[in-house]
């Protein structure tokens, strides 16, 4: 495809030079395409500023259910003017998980619908006055706000800017059609019946490819009709072509999107070439159709810009009224002809480009990868404490995992790292680079955290991987304090993981954030109570030096591998909608609180030993 619109790129550039030269007229009318496009451009580039968190959250909300999802569609691609605006930000939602592919569907048929009203307001509006006297102030005010510093400003200015210039360029077309009494009239192109209808089909399809815009292509079909330059009925088939010719776009727009995102394009291509074929063998079906709509509407039965209008309307609804209720049918032979690809541990699984088009698809997929990363890196740190994976995520108690530590003497943590882990990691790592690069506020701050998620759960890993020397060696030694003090460190890690798998099913953020505080605060007790068993062993010369330091640092380093463990899982499965720092600070235990509530607790235990201890010497 990139290799076809290079080689074309020249050829057309040739031909208008060409053109230019032989005809002024059509010099205008190339010029007011251009100005059009351009318009079009300006208008998406200003509604994608207001990407940020609105439209994202209308856009959930909007599409729950299919009927929503389908008027989503219509009201979207009405406001905006731009088919191709709506379906970028479908697939970026579907590729990040954010609607089910039923509900993208829905939008994508509600987007055909949607264009219709553009043919509506340019043939009963735009074709009647001068629009350029239109153009100049708004274009005027528009520019005013698009040097303003305020972002919101900033997108309306572009709004302003792409309507003056969708104003300029209908009427730089309309009057070039109109001084055009020769050279391209394309009426006189008359291969007649079925053939004809199907020269002027292709040739919408070819325009709309050529200009990626339907609406372009429906503009200048307008122009050229109001000006005699098209026949009618050679019209109703340009427009038909221009509604095939979208389906390009959409096959361009899913090369970056993941699997979800092809099924959508391919789903949306179907539509556009079942409508289309409906269309070409029902068109004197549907002229009836329109020329009875036309009088019940009061439009004269020679207002062929009108009637194009409502047959474009006519057209997409029924092709609407057709897939609709296939709608599940084709939903389930999307997913058995495009299936899922097997996960691979290695790779990436959820970061599509596509998502890079709306902040909240970018941090949909980064959330989602990540938490990926986190599972990947417990299954190594599992490995590398000398246990099956498999066994210890079937849920059996830690006291009664079988010992894997002997074959785990084969396991290397550094390979096992770059295997299953650095690959995902480094992938999150440059997204979230890229996506910060168009985020602000809120969202930034998410994958801000997001990326702090990560760089614990590496650290983690690498803590069990200072660890694991040790432990190998010291759980199978002939000293039984040692095999005890180390298996209680692997144990430590390993119920901070089940804690914080626990976490991931609940509700209530409240009490997660409750739940990950605790095992911070039994990660500090044990810290504790291990200093003084140290120190016991030491006295009592059941350890020797040696030991004893080695005990301390991996004691060290089993500490800090919890504490990065939950602080992963506080950004990852708790924090994941709002940043940190709009948490209520009552709820975020430092390691200074810590420390306080377990001093209250041994005053506690110690007073109510000495309570229980008077209350027995006074009965006695």
């Amino acid at each position: 495809m990139e290799l076809l619109k290079r080689l074309l790129f020249p050829v057309i550039l040739v031909l208008l030079a060409i053109g230019f030269w032989s005809s002024p007229q059509l010099q205008q009318i190339a010029a007011g395409i251009a100005i059009f496009l351009f318009g079009m451009l300006s208008l998406e580039r200003g509604f994608q500023s207001f990407s940020g968190g609105a439209m994202e959250r209308l856009l959930q909300v909007s599409t729950r259910t299919v009927p929503r999802s389908l008027s989503f569609g219509i009201v979207a691609t009405t406001l905006m003017q731009s088919s191709s605006l709506v379906s970028v930000l479908t697939i970026s939602f579907l590729s990040a998980g954010l609607m089910s592919l039923s509900a993208g569907l829905g939008v994508i048929f509600g987007a055909n619908l949607g264009t219709t009203t553009g043919a509506w307001l340019i043939a009963g509006f735009g074709l009647s006055i001068s629009l350029s006297k239109l153009a100049m102030p708004i274009l005027v005010f528009g520019v005013m706000l698009l040097f303003q510093p305020n972002r919101t400003r900033a997108g309306i200015g572009h709004i302003l800017i792409g309507i003056g210039f969708l104003f300029l360029g209908i009427d730089y077309m309309k009057e070039g059609f109109a001084a055009l009494q020769s050279g391209l009239d394309l009426g006189s192109i008359r291969p007649g019946g079925l053939t004809a209808l199907l020269v002027y089909t292709l040739f919408g399809a070819i325009a709309t490819v050529i200009m990626q815009s339907s609406h372009a292509t429906l503009v200048l079909t307008l122009t050229a009709l109001a000006a005699g330059h098209v026949e009618y009925r050679d019209a109703l088939a340009l427009a038909v072509g221009a509604n095939i010719g979208t389906t390009i776009t959409a096959i361009l727009g899913s090369l970056g999107a993941n699997v979800a995102g092809k099924r959508l394009a391919l789903g949306h291509l179907l539509f556009n070439l079942i409508t289309g074929a409906v269309a070409i063998i029902a068109m004197p079906l549907l002229q009836w159709c329109v020329d009875q709509s036309a009088q019940l509407l009061g439009i004269s039965h020679d207002n062929y810009t009108l009637k194009l209008a409502l047959f474009h309307t006519l057209f997409n609804l029924l092709g609407v009224s057709i897939m609709v209720p296939q709608l599940h049918r084709l939903r389930r032979w999307l997913e058995q002809r495009i299936p899922e690809r097997r996960t691979d541990r290695v790779k990436p699984q959820f970061l599509a480009s596509s998502a890079l088009e709306t902040p909240a698809a970018a941090v949909a997929v980064t959330q989602k990868e990540s938490v990926r990363l986190y599972s990947n890196a417990c299954d190594v740190m599992i490995q590398g404490l000398g246990w099956h994976t498999d066994e210890f995520n079937r849920g059996q108690p830690i006291a009664l995992l079988t010992d894997h530590s002997h074959s785990s003497l084969h396991v290397n943590m550094q390979q096992a790292y770059e295997e299953q882990v650095k690959t995902v990691y480094s992938a999150i790592i440059s997204f979230i680079s890229i996506a910060r690069d168009k985020t602000t506020g809120r969202y930034d701050d998410q994958l801000r955290e997001i990326r702090a998620a990560d760089h614990h759960i590496i650290e983690a890993i690498k803590g069990v991987k200072h660890l694991q020397r040790n432990l190998l060696f010291y759980i199978h030694s002939e000293n039984s304090d040692m095999v005890s003090a180390y298996q209680q460190l692997r144990e430590q890690i390993a119920n901070v993981m089940r804690a914080i798998n626990d976490v991931r099913h609940m509700d209530d953020i409240v009490e997660s954030r409750l739940a990950l505080d605790h095992q911070m605060l039994l990660t500090e007790r044990e810290r504790e109570a291990s200093d003084a068993r140290i120190e016991s062993l030491i006295r009592q010369r059941r350890i020797s030096a040696e030991m004893a330091t080695s005990l301390m640092t991996d004691k060290a380093y089993a500490r800090d591998v919890c504490r990065s463990l939950v602080k992963a899982a506080q950004y990852l499965f708790i924090d994941q909608s709002s940043p940190q720092e709009d948490q209520p600070e009552n709820l975020q235990l430092e390691v200074a609180e810590l420390s306080d509530i377990n001093q209250k607790l041994d005053q506690q235990h110690a007073d109510d030993a000495s309570s229980a201890n008077s209350s027995s010497g006074g009965k006695q």
